[in-house]
């Protein structure tokens, strides 16, 4: 099956080795996005929730640039530093979702890349 990756200049620049998204089949999963301005690559300052929209930003933008958006996606991966900030990081996607909502996971772990307190990915499926 051939893959297709996916890059755009509205979402940070990977930090390694990766892609921002990649295409396989009608499938778009998109790498990890933590809170990083993509016009600085400087992790944006303020609460979990200013985090958390960042973040649905940047993935919005890796969307668009596959001519997906957020009513297309099938799965959300959400890691948090601190499963403190479910509650919050949940109003926040409050905010980019509508019902049927998609399947999610929301995992605890020890540390994030720079510091950040939220990573999420996308699995997205194309029309």
């Amino acid at each position: 099956m051939l893959r297709h990756p996916v890059a755009t200049d509205r979402a940070p620049a990977a930090i390694g080795p990766y892609s921002q998204g990649m295409i396989c089949g009608r499938l778009l999963f998109t790498s990890g996005q933590i809170p990083l301005d993509p016009a600085t690559g400087a992790l944006v300052t303020g609460d979990i929730a200013a985090q958390a929209r960042r973040v649905f930003d940047n993935l919005h933008a890796v969307c668009a640039a596959a001519n997906a958006d957020f009513s297309q996606v099938v799965r959300v991966g959400i890691y948090l530093v601190d499963l403190g900030d479910f509650a919050a990081v949940n109003a926040v996607m409050a905010e980019y979702f509508n019902s049927p909502y998609p399947a999610r996971s929301t995992i605890g772990v020890a540390a994030l890349p720079k510091g950040a307190r939220v990573e999420i990915d996308l699995v997205v499926a194309l029309d």
